[in-house]
């Protein structure tokens, strides 16, 4: 609304509110059409309500005056607007939202702390992003950008936190300590893949979604309450030493065609499934030494020499272990952990299967092999074999979809 149509409702508001600076939005709403309008807000300290730049307004705003906005600020929808600022506003009590903007090229708001939520999605022409920094904020979604950083976040403790699809940024450094629910990752950096992701100080997270990065360091993580899914990657190796447990979900690595070495050294206990499969330059498993408990199926498959899991004697799903070279050693020891009917003590509780010479090692997902059978072969408990290597084929094809740009 314009100028002359806020007026009433700010005088509406009463002399007390007006002293202390507080502007009330009738309906909960106000749209700034152009300077003048926003310059209308100048007077307030603060703002109850949302703020709405219109489709038309710009290419200059500046938001000046107001220290918070109780509501959203959003910019929806505009091609005209280049350049949004405010010398005060330090708060946004809902979502700071800039999406389809496509002309935006700065963004400057020095003294802006605190959002509850980020949404940036399709602002293909920003250059420059000043905030405080913005060092408190629930849930943060940055997609389709040109931002060649990320330097205005300075973020301790947030819920959720996904970069997709963001074409010049290469790197992401972090101090945030703990992801109460979700981090992903797709498709940024040039041709996107080119992600460096410097995360030192993370020692809890639930659920870690990465896709197309070409470096992830962890090295304070020590709990995922969730899964660790790492999927189309571009690092040759990557390390959690310091990771103990995942307390409901899975650790899976597939299709990361640089990967040479993945290492958890104080890794006990999954409680979800392992999956490791198609990393073709994976040839030695041996990043596990201390994992006693899969909760789970396990699935490997891969050019793998060796696969060790020493410590291993807790299955709780099936075992599906298939390599394109020879790891009949390998199955020998873990021929002992096969289920009781298949001639081992019981610590794999599901189907057990592990070969050799499989052809098809790096393809196939359905559980058959074209190579060579260790013992187990295709016996024991079919059903619950069947049952297992279903839910990793569900496994890939969720984990193959995360490297799409997709809506929260």
């Amino acid at each position: 609304m314009l100028v002359k149509n806020l007026l009433p409702a700010f005088v509406a508001i009463g002399s007390a509110a007006a002293q202390s600076g507080t502007c009330s939005i009738s309906g909960g709403t106000t749209t700034i059409n152009s300077q003048a309008d926003a310059t209308g807000l100048a007077s307030c300290k603060t703002v109850r309500g949302s703020v709405v730049i219109g489709r038309n307004a710009g290419p200059s705003i500046d938001l000046s005056g107001p220290g918070e906005i109780t509501g959203d600020l959003k910019v929806v929808d505009n091609g005209i607007i280049e350049t949004l600022q405010s010398s005060d506003l330090a708060t946004i009590g809902g979502k700071f939202q800039l999406k389809n903007a496509t002309k935006l090229t700065s963004v400057n708001m020095a003294k802006l702390t605190s959002a509850k939520e980020i949404e940036w999605d399709t602002i293909t022409n920003i250059e420059s992003v000043t905030l405080g920094p913005l060092n408190k904020v629930d849930d943060i979604r940055i997609s389709i950008t040109s931002l060649r950083n990320l330097d205005a976040l300075d973020l301790g403790n947030v819920a959720n936190l996904k970069l997709d699809n963001n074409a010049r940024l290469s790197k992401f450094s972090s101090n945030m300590r703990t992801l109460s629910k979700n981090l992903v990752l797709a498709s940024n950096g040039i041709g996107g893949i080119g992600l460096e992701v410097e995360l030192p100080n993370l020692v809890w997270a639930v659920e870690l979604d990465i896709n197309n990065v070409t470096t992830f360091s962890v090295p304070s993580l020590k709990t995922v309450n969730g899964s660790a899914r790492f999927g189309s990657n571009f690092f040759q190796s990557f390390s959690a030493p310091n990771l103990t447990t995942t307390a409901s979900g899975d650790i899976s690595f597939i299709g990361n065609a640089k990967l040479t070495n993945a290492t958890f050294p104080k890794l006990e206990a999954i409680a979800g499934g392992l999956t490791i499969a198609n990393n073709t330059l994976l040839d030695e498993l041996t990043g596990f030494p201390k994992l006693k408990s899969i909760g789970g199926a396990v699935l490997l498959r891969g050019n793998f020499e060796s696969v060790e899991l020493p410590a291993l004697d807790d299955v709780k799903g099936t075992f599906d272990a298939s390599s394109s070279a020879d790891i009949s050693k390998s199955c020998e020891v873990f021929d002992k952990l096969a289920p009781q009917g298949q001639g081992g003590n019981g610590a794999i509780q599901g189907g057990y299967d592990c070969t050799s010479n499989n052809t098809q090692a790096n393809e196939d997902t359905d559980g058959s092999t074209s190579g060579d059978g260790g013992n187990g072969g295709n016996g024991g408990d079919k059903d619950n074999g069947a049952a297992g290597l279903a839910l990793n084929t569900a496994l890939f094809a969720v984990i193959g979809l995360v490297g799409f740009a997709v809506a929260l």
